[in-house]
C-alpha cells in the first residue's frame, strides 16, 4: 500500500470533481432564482443556511463513519465495513427525520426574528417546506461517499455527481419557470428540484453498491440496524468533525456579519470574494478528503511510518494544483468578478482584496492537510481541538481589524493569514510530539 502522486490524485479527483459539481449546482440555483426575482434570491439564500447548517451535522458525522470504515480497510478486515455503513445510515436516517419535523415546526417562527420582509419571509418558508425532505436523501448520499472514499475506490463519485447535475439543472429550468405543460413553481420549483436531483443521487448510490460492489467481502450481507456498540464508535469519533464543522461555519458567518457593518460594498465585495475563493479552496478540500482516508487505510496496514512522507506530497500536489489555478485568477480580476456584478465601481474597489484573497490559499494548504491527516487518525477530538484554537486567533482578529479598525476590506481579508499559519504550527507540532498512530478506533 504506498501512495504515489499518482494514486493520490486518483483518489483526489472525484472528490474534488464532486465538490465542483455543488458549486455548479449552486451557482445554477442562483442564476435561474436571479431571473425570477430579488426577493427569491434572498431567501433562498437565507434559508439555505438552515439547510446546509443541518447538512454539515450529518456531514461530520458521516466523516466519522468514513475514518472508521478506512481504517478497517487498511487492516483488511472488510467484513466489519458493512455494519459501519448499515449502522450510521440508521441514525443518519432518524437524524433526518428529527431534522424534518424540528425545521418544519420552528423555521418560520425564527425566520420571522431575523427577516423583516414579510415578502422574503413568506418565500423563505415556501424554498424550506419542500427542501427539508431532502435530508433523507442527503445524509444517504454523504454515508455511501464515506464509504467509497474510506476505501479509496473514488472515481464512482464522478459519474454520480455528474448525474445530480444534469438532473437539477434541466429539474430547475423545468419547475421554476414552468415548461413541458408544468405551471412555474418559483422558489418552490428550485427547492423540489434540488430534492428530485438528491434522490436520483441516492438511488443511484443504491443500485451501483449492489450491482457492482462485493458485498459479501465488505459485509454487506451482514444488515445491522441497531447496534450501540457500533453506533458509539461511530460517534466518539464524529462528535467532534461534527462540532467542528459547525463551529468553522459560525466563524465564516461572523466574517460576513462583520464586513455588513462597513458598509453594504465591503458586504458585497466580500460575498463575491468569498464565492470565488471556493474555487482554490475546493482543491484543498478534495486533498483534505484523501489525506484522511489515506492516512487511516497506512494506519490500518501497520504502514504508519508512511503517513508523513505521503502528507508531504498531497500537500507538493496541493501547491501545484492550487497555484496553477491562481495564476489564472491572476490574469483577468475584472473579467471573473464580472460573472457576479456589473458594477464597475465595486469592481475596482474589490480587486486589492482580491489579491489579498488569493494569498491566503497559499498560507492555508499545509495546514489544512495536515489537520485531514490528523483526523484520519481517528483522534478527531485533537483536530477539533487545534482548530478551535485557530479559529480563536481568526476570531480575535477579525474583532480586531474589521469591528475595531474598521479597516479598508482588503486588510480585512488578511484576517484569513493568522489561522492559516497557526493551524500550520498546531498540526505539526501535533504531528512531530505526539504518538497520534497508535490510538485504537
Amino acid at each position: 500500500m504506498v501512495y504515489n502522486f499518482k494514486k493520490i490524485w486518483e483518489i483526489s479527483y472525484p472528490i474534488l470533481f464532486g465538490l465542483i459539481i455543488q458549486q455548479i449546482i449552486g451557482l445554477t440555483d442562483t442564476a435561474f432564482l436571479g431571473r425570477v426575482g430579488e426577493v427569491e434570491l434572498g431567501a433562498s439564500a437565507i434559508a439555505g443556511v438552515f439547510y446546509i447548517m443541518i447538512f454539515m451535522l450529518g456531514q461530520g458525522f458521516s466523516v466519522g463513519a468514513q475514518i472508521i470504515i478506512a481504517r478497517r480497510n487498511g487492516e483488511k478486515n472488510f467484513q466489519r465495513i458493512g455494519p459501519v455503513f448499515y449502522q450510521g445510515s440508521a441514525f443518519l436516517l432518524l437524524a433526518a427525520a428529527a431534522a424534518i419535523i424540528l425545521i418544519l415546526w420552528q423555521a418560520p417562527f425564527i425566520l420571522k426574528q431575523v427577516i423583516s420582509s414579510p415578502k422574503v419571509l413568506q418565500a423563505s418558508v415556501d424554498y424550506l417546506e419542500p427542501r427539508v425532505s431532502g435530508f433523507v436523501f442527503a445524509f444517504l448520499i454523504v454515508m455511501f461517499r464515506a464509504f467509497y472514499v474510506g476505501i479509496t475506490d473514488t472515481k464512482i463519485l464522478t459519474i454520480n455527481a455528474l448525474l445530480m447535475l444534469v438532473v437539477n439543472i434541466a429539474l430547475d429550468y423545468v419547475l421554476i419557470f414552468g415548461k413541458l405543460g408544468l405551471p412555474a413553481m418559483g422558489i418552490r420549483g428550485a427547492a423540489i428540484a434540488s430534492v428530485i436531483s438528491e434522490a436520483v443521487s441516492a438511488l443511484f448510490f443504491i443500485i451501483y453498491t449492489f450491482k457492482k460492489t462485493d458485498l459479501k467481502k465488505y459485509g454487506f450481507n451482514n444488515i445491522v440496524i441497531a447496534d450501540m456498540g457500533i453506533l458509539g464508535k461511530i460517534l466518539n469519533i464524529s462528535v467532534w468533525t461534527m462540532l467542528q464543522s459547525v463551529v468553522s461555519l459560525a466563524t465564516w458567518l461572523m466574517f460576513i456579519l462583520a464586513t455588513e457593518h462597513l458598509g453594504e460594498s465591503e458586504l458585497a465585495i466580500t460575498n463575491i470574494l468569498r464565492s470565488i475563493s471556493s474555487l482554490p479552496y475546493m482543491i484543498v478540500g478534495a486533498l483534505y478528503g484523501s489525506a484522511n482516508a489515506i492516512t487511516g487505510n497506512l494506519i490500518g496496514s501497520g504502514k504508519d511510518d508512511q503517513v508523513e512522507r505521503t502528507a508531504k506530497k498531497i500537500i507538493i500536489m496541493g501547491y501545484a494544483a492550487g497555484i496553477a489555478l491562481e495564476l489564472l485568477m491572476l490574469i483577468s480580476p475584472y473579467y471573473v468578478m464580472r460573472i457576479y456584478s456589473d458594477n464597475i465601481g465595486l469592481i475596482a474597489r474589490a480587486i486589492p482584496a482580491y489579491y489579498v484573497m488569493l494569498t491566503g490559499y497559499l498560507t492555508l494548504v499545509p495546514g489544512f492537510i495536515l489537520l485531514g491527516v490528523i483526523s484520519g487518525t481517528g483522534d478527531t477530538k485533537q483536530a477539533m481541538v487545534l482548530e478551535l484554537i485557530a479559529l480563536g486567533a481568526y476570531t480575535l482578529t477579525v474583532w480586531y481589524v474589521v469591528i475595531y479598525l474598521r479597516a479598508d476590506i482588503a486588510i480585512c481579508w488578511f484576517c484569513e493569514h493568522p489561522y492559516n499559519i497557526l493551524l500550520t504550527y498546531l498540526t505539526y507540532r501535533y504531528l512531530k510530539r505526539n504518538n497520534w498512530c497508535c490510538k485504537i478506533i
